[in-house]
């Protein structure tokens, strides 16, 4: 893992910007509800880039066997100490584990791995330790997130930030300057591409959906009003499972997940 990626996620915002509001409870509810759909019955769930166990907790609450395997020594302390999981330092292109795995997650190695053959190491990889019939998920950053979110949160005032849109957009490449607080270096991927990655991989794809959807483009104060009203929240729910396939809009989510199975 490149230093600038062990630096940001060593500040610890990203693990709690899912537990506390705004857009990041809305990509932890959607992720929940989509890996609770696919997962299934309890069984063994492998955790790729699993961090803190910001998913393997409430895997293992589930009934789930949960392996979290993680870059940083610091999330695999912290995660190997949940009840249930039991955590790895480990790259998700050399596995350093073994199956079978019903479940395997790549939540958010598929990003961080920037050159796309780094990637089909990691897919190919999970194909190697899950078992024939089981599950893979992949989660992926958008193509076009940066620039929704910077219009979001007005960062396209700032030219260094155009610049760096503007990259992402032509190459996929997310590359912010070293001195701000923005997302650290990523791959972004169009609606299709994690789709393709895994079928090269080996993998039969089950589909790719959408996250968060449209609904992230709402402000964080809209969206923490509405998880404080249960119907609210059914409805935003819903909404997002109706269109979550719709290709027109899958490229307005900031974040999707490819869900694939070993033949």
């Amino acid at each position: 893992m490149d230093r600038e990626i062990r630096e940001f996620y060593g500040r610890g915002y990203e693990d709690e910007r899912l537990r506390v509001g705004g857009d990041g409870r809305l990509e932890f509810l959607r992720t929940q509800e989509i890996v609770r759909r696919f997962v299934g019955e309890p069984g063994r769930v492998l955790d790729v880039g699993g961090a803190t166990g910001v998913h393997a907790g409430w895997l293992a609450e589930d009934g789930h066997d949960v392996v979290v395997v993680d870059a940083m020594p610091s999330h695999v302390e912290v995660a190997g100490a949940l009840p249930g999981v039991s955590a790895v330092v480990g790259d998700a292109r050399d596995l350093p584990v073994d199956g079978p795995f019903d479940a395997v997650l790549l939540f958010g190695p598929l990003y961080h791995l920037v050159e796309r053959e780094d990637r089909l190491r990691a897919w190919r990889e999970a194909l190697r330790v899950v078992r024939p019939g089981g599950v893979v998920l992949g989660a992926v950053i958008g193509r076009f997130a940066p620039l929704l979110d910077g219009l979001r949160k007005d960062f396209v005032l700032d030219p260094r930030y155009r610049d760096l849109v503007t990259h992402g957009l032509r190459t996929g490449q997310h590359r912010p300057p070293p001195d701000t607080s923005w997302f650290t270096t990523a791959y972004l991927h169009r609606p299709e591409e994690a789709a393709a990655e895994a079928r090269e991989a080996g993998l039969d794809v089950v589909g790719t959906f959408a996250v968060e959807g449209v609904a992230w483009l709402r402000s964080n104060a809209d969206l923490d009003a509405a998880y404080a009203d249960p119907e609210l929240v059914d409805y935003l729910m819903w909404s997002l499972r109706e269109v979550e396939q719709e290709e027109s809009v899958l490229g307005a989510s900031s974040h999707l997940i490819t869900v694939a199975r070993r033949g």
